[in-house]
C-alpha cells in the first residue's frame, strides 16, 4: 500500500479558488466604518472631558494640581504685589505730611510712599516665601474651589471670588510683629482682600460649560468603548480595522494636543491688563499638566496598539505556514 503524497500549493490554491465566497455587505462595511471613526475620534475627546471635570468638581484634585504653585517665584511675586497694593490702599499720609509746607508736599508724599510700599512689599515677602504659606495657599483655594463647584451646581447668579483674608491676616501679624508696622496693620480691615474669578454676567455661560462637561465626561467615554467593540464586530478584516483605528485615535489625540498651545496664548490674551502674564501663564500650566500627561499616554498606547495589530499579520502567517509544513512533513 503507498503513502499518499501531500498536496501541492497548486492543487490547495485551485480548492481555495473553487470555494465560493461570501458575498460582501456595504452596508455592514459602512458602518463599521463610521463607527470606528467615531471610536477614534471620541478617545481624545473623552479624556478632555474627564479632565475638565475633574478640574471643576474635584475640590480634592484642583487644589493638589494648584498646590506646587505656591513655591512658583511667579506667583508669589503676583501675590506681594496685590497684597502690596490692597495694604497700601489703606495708608494714610495726611497726618503726617500736615507739618510740612505745602510746597513740599507732593515730594514728600511720593517719597513717603515709595519707602513705606517698599516696607509693606518686604514684609509680605516674608509671608509669602515662609514655610507655612503653602498651607494658607492651599486653604484659600479650597474655599474658592467649593464656592465655584457650588455656584455652577445652583440655579443663582452670584459671583466667584477668591478670598485671600488669610494672606492679609498673615501679613498683618507680620506687621505687628515689627514696631514700624503697627499704625499699618491697625488701618487694614479684617475683611481681607477678594479677587473676582467668575462675574455675576460670566455665571450662566460658565454653567452652561459646566454641565456640557460633565455630560461629555459620563457620556464619551463608554460611547466610544460601544464604537470601538461594534465596529471590530462588523469589520471583515478585524486586524486591519483595528491598526487603521488606533492610528486614526493617534491622529486626533496629537491634533488635540497640538491645538492646546494655540488655545492657551488665546486664553492668556483675553485676560485683563491688570492680570499678570506669567502668573497667569503658570497658573494655566499646573491645571493642564495633568491633560498633556493623558494626551501623551493615549497617543502612546494608540501607536503601541496599532504596531501591535499590524505585527501581527506576518507572525500569524509565520505560525500558519511553520505549521503546514510540518503538517506536510508528517
Amino acid at each position: 500500500m503507498t503513502a499518499s503524497a501531500p498536496p501541492r500549493a497548486s492543487d490547495r490554491r485551485t480548492a481555495r479558488e473553487g470555494t465560493p465566497r461570501a458575498p460582501r455587505r456595504p452596508g455592514r462595511a459602512g458602518a463599521a466604518t463610521v463607527l470606528l471613526l467615531l471610536a477614534a475620534l471620541l478617545a481624545p475627546v473623552s479624556l478632555a472631558g474627564v479632565w475638565a471635570r475633574d478640574q471643576l468638581t474635584d475640590t480634592g484634585r484642583y487644589v493638589t494640581a494648584v498646590a506646587p504653585l505656591a513655591r512658583d517665584r511667579t506667583i508669589q511675586n503676583a501675590i506681594v504685589d496685590d497684597v502690596t497694593t490692597g495694604v497700601m490702599g489703606h495708608v494714610r499720609l495726611d497726618g503726617l505730611l500736615s507739618a510740612i509746607p505745602r510746597p513740599q508736599r507732593p515730594a514728600l508724599r511720593e517719597r513717603f510712599t515709595r519707602g513705606l510700599r517698599e516696607f509693606v512689599d518686604k514684609q509680605v515677602r516674608q509671608v509669602v516665601t515662609g514655610p507655612s504659606f503653602p498651607a494658607v495657599w492651599q486653604q484659600v483655594h479650597r474655599t474658592a474651589h467649593q464656592e465655584l463647584d457650588a455656584t455652577l451646581g445652583a440655579s443663582g447668579d452670584a459671583p466667584v471670588r477668591l478670598d485671600v483674608a488669610p494672606v492679609i491676616e498673615r501679613v498683618k501679624h507680620q506687621l505687628s510683629a515689627n514696631g514700624l508696622g503697627i499704625d499699618i496693620a491697625r488701618r487694614v480691615p479684617h475683611t481681607g482682600t477678594e479677587i473676582v474669578l467668575l462675574s455675576a454676567a460670566d455665571v450662566p455661560r460658565a454653567r452652561t460649560a459646566y454641565e456640557t462637561v460633565r455630560t461629555t465626561a459620563r457620556a464619551a467615554p463608554p460611547a466610544a468603548a460601544l464604537c470601538l467593540a461594534a465596529g471590530l464586530l462588523l469589520a471583515r478584516r478585524r486586524r486591519r480595522a483595528l491598526t487603521a483605528t488606533a492610528l486614526l485615535g493617534a491622529a486626533a489625540t496629537a491634533a488635540l494636543a497640538a491645538a492646546l498651545a494655540p488655545a492657551r496664548t488665546r486664553a492668556l490674551d483675553a485676560l485683563p491688563h491688570a492680570v499678570p502674564r506669567p502668573a497667569a501663564a503658570a497658573y494655566t500650566d499646573a491645571l493642564t499638566a495633568s491633560l498633556h500627561t493623558g494626551l501623551t499616554g493615549l497617543l502612546c498606547g494608540a501607536l503601541a496598539t496599532a504596531a501591535l495589530a499590524a505585527a501581527s499579520g506576518p507572525v500569524a502567517r509565520a505560525v500558519r505556514g511553520a505549521l503546514g509544513k510540518r503538517r506536510g512533513a508528517v
